[in-house]
């Protein structure tokens, strides 16, 4: 199946930029689109909420104009990422803005609903749908969705823990279109190998933590750069789902990472109570992927889309040669 327009058009290197909490600000946004990936942010990080349409106007009119000053390089589109779980009540406000400002793709999360998509394809977006098993994929596509995001182990934030082997082949046995495979990648290399298991695109996150652009305190950034696959804890205490989440900054809020408390699964929580202070997922709590071992400095996001284009390309050659 030929991907949609709004994913067909050349990239430096075929990435979505997964949207993330607080972290995906307008400066990483707009960098990520102009560096030629697709850019994306949660609706919900503009604040107060008459700030989205503000958001979108911004990154339009300076994605047109660094695309006219810098014919021939590629610039990405712009994803928004919705929220639809049944806690989130800015829902309505977000996709009415979405509608107006026809966000070419919509990414879609904790839950499918057709009347999101139904909006969605009112003006011709598209809609992707996040998911950790093919289960939900079934879900998602019987619920309209344009096409899903396969969220394997290893991923950053919320997370499956699934082996992006056993759930790419699972959905693409009867799913052909448009598919992104999340979970721990990092380096050209690993969108490349995306990409032959059978995804279109990889879905990266926690790489673009480490960059001067992400809407991040210094030590979150600092413990991207410091950190490993090692330091990665999972579990669903702090927002009822199971995510992934830094070692480091679960220890800094006075907890154990080896012996963390269970949430009530059928809730969206935010921690267990410790003397009347409760961590916060996003804010103390700080999520990351597997990945984060290739991460050895702070570079620009410019720069670290570079670094992804450059080792996509190495692995592709090195396959060549290998034929």
């Amino acid at each position: 199946m030929s991907l949609p327009e709004a994913l067909a058009r050349p990239l430096s290197v075929p990435v979505i930029a997964s949207p993330m909490f607080i972290a995906s600000g307008l400066d990483l946004i707009k960098a990520q689109c102009q560096s030629g990936i697709v850019g994306s942010f949660p609706t919900l990080n503009a604040r107060p909420a008459e700030m989205l349409a503000d958001w979108f106007d911004e990154i339009y009119e300076e994605n047109d104009a660094f695309a006219a000053a810098n014919p021939g390089k590629p610039v990405g589109p712009v994803a928004a990422n919705l929220i639809v779980h049944r806690t989130t009540d800015r829902l309505e406000h977000d996709l009415g803005v979405v509608v107006d400002k026809k966000v070419p793709i919509v990414i879609t999360s904790l839950g499918a609903r057709e009347e999101v998509n139904e909006a969605v394809h009112s003006y011709g977006g598209i809609v992707l749908h996040d998911i950790i098993n093919n289960r939900f994929a079934h879900k998602a596509i019987e619920k309209g969705a344009d096409g899903l995001i396969a969220v394997a182990a290893g991923a950053g934030g919320h997370a499956g823990a699934l082996s992006p082997f056993a759930l790419v082949q699972e959905i693409r046995e009867w799913f052909d279109g448009p598919l992104a495979l999340s979970g721990a990648l990092a380096h050209g290399r690993s969108v490349l190998a995306a990409q032959v298991m059978g995804a279109d695109f990889g879905y990266v996150g926690s790489a673009f933590l480490s960059t001067p652009e992400a809407n991040v305190v210094d030590g979150y950034r600092q413990m991207i750069v410091d950190s490993s696959a090692s330091d990665i804890v999972y579990s669903n205490l702090f927002t009822g789902v199971h995510g992934n989440y830094l070692r480091g900054s679960v220890e800094n809020a006075g907890l154990d990472p080896d012996d963390l408390d269970v949430s009530d699964p059928s809730k969206m929580t935010f921690g267990s109570d410790r003397d009347g202070k409760k961590p916060k997922a996003w804010k103390d709590i700080w999520g990351s992927g597997q990945g984060i071992g290739m991460i050895s400095e702070s570079v620009s996001a410019r720069d670290l889309v570079a670094r992804l284009a450059a080792g996509y390309r190495q692995a592709q050659a090195g396959l060549g040669q290998a034929a």
